[in-house]
């Protein structure tokens, strides 16, 4: 994809909005939720109208919010594609790990003989 001068402007609101709610994600100060619900509103409609770009995928990596709600937004034809597929893979082998561990420990109260 190539960026343009012209993404690069369309892109302003959505990077502010970008900004700011990662600011609201991870503030030590409780969020009203009428703000916070208002924020991503904006940002959902100021992702809706921009078109995908190595401007608009630069700018999603650098907010993990923004690109949470991206995905959402576009799950019908992107899917979970902006997820790393690494820990999404990692979580899942570590789950089946934890899994055969706990199926291959005998219950103390099976040993004991309760149930």
């Amino acid at each position: 994809m190539k960026t343009t001068h012209s993404t690069l402007s369309e892109l302003a609101p959505v990077r502010v909005l970008a900004a700011l709610l990662e600011r609201l994600e991870h503030s030590a100060i409780p969020v009203d939720a009428a703000q916070y619900q208002a924020v991503v509103a904006r940002l959902d409609a100021a992702l809706r109208t921009v078109k995908p770009s190595d401007a608009l995928r630069d700018l999603l990596a650098e907010h993990p919010a923004a690109s949470e709600l991206y995905e959402n937004a576009h799950y019908e034809v992107a899917g979970l594609c902006r997820s790393p597929l690494e820990s999404s893979v990692a979580a899942e082998q570590q789950a089946r790990t934890v899994i055969q561990r706990a199926m291959q420990i005998p219950r103390e109260s099976s040993a004991n003989g309760q149930s």
